[in-house]
């Protein structure tokens, strides 16, 4: 049997698979300009953390950059999934005018570091132990991933990890790194 959607039913099928996704796309350029969303290539909120280095570190150093900032913790299994994907990555684009920043959000740094030790990964980490980066990002859950472009505006939002999610990363770093 074969099932037809009806043509008026698109538009809200098309979103529903964007709401699916996890994506916060940009927004219409006659969207409200109070609408506070991410995707509406609002200034990413600078912060410094302290780095797994033992330095700071501040997103304002990667101004130019397109910087992936991925926020994560050690019990989500999502996140431990991702890491390595992340990484490759990183390796792979970080020549081209990009920077990928873990945040782990964890009370405790000692998990992350040890953590970090057992799988470790080339890109900086940073530590948000008290989640106030993780709250001026509107972190909801781990893992969660923002895309800031070269101009240091967050144009992305990404809730949760599935396989193949990594393409969709790249992606949108492609895409900004041409910009």
């Amino acid at each position: 049997m074969k099932h037809i959607i009806p043509r008026r039913a698109l538009p809200a099928l098309a979103l529903g698979l964007v709401a699916a996704t996890g994506l916060v796309l940009p927004a219409p350029a006659n969207a409200d300009a109070a609408a506070p969303a991410l995707g509406n290539a609002r200034p990413a909120p600078d912060f410094t953390l302290p780095s797994a280095g033992g330095k700071s570190l501040s997103l304002s150093q990667y101004k130019g950059q397109v910087v992936m900032i991925n926020f994560w913790a050690t019990w989500c299994g999502p996140c431990r999934q991702e890491m390595p994907l992340l990484d490759a990555m990183y390796r792979k684009y970080k020549g081209m005018g990009f920077t990928l920043i873990g945040v782990n959000v964890e009370p405790d740094t000692a998990a992350a570091e040890k953590f970090l030790k057992e799988l470790p990964v080339s890109f900086p980490v940073a530590f948000d132990a008290d989640s106030k980066v993780s709250k001026l990002y509107d972190v909801k859950g781990m893992p969660s991933t923002v895309i800031v472009d070269r101009k240091g505006n967050a144009r992305v939002l990404h809730r949760g990890y599935r396989p193949g999610d990594e393409n969709t990363y790249l992606d949108h770093v492609r895409t900004l790194i041409r910009e």
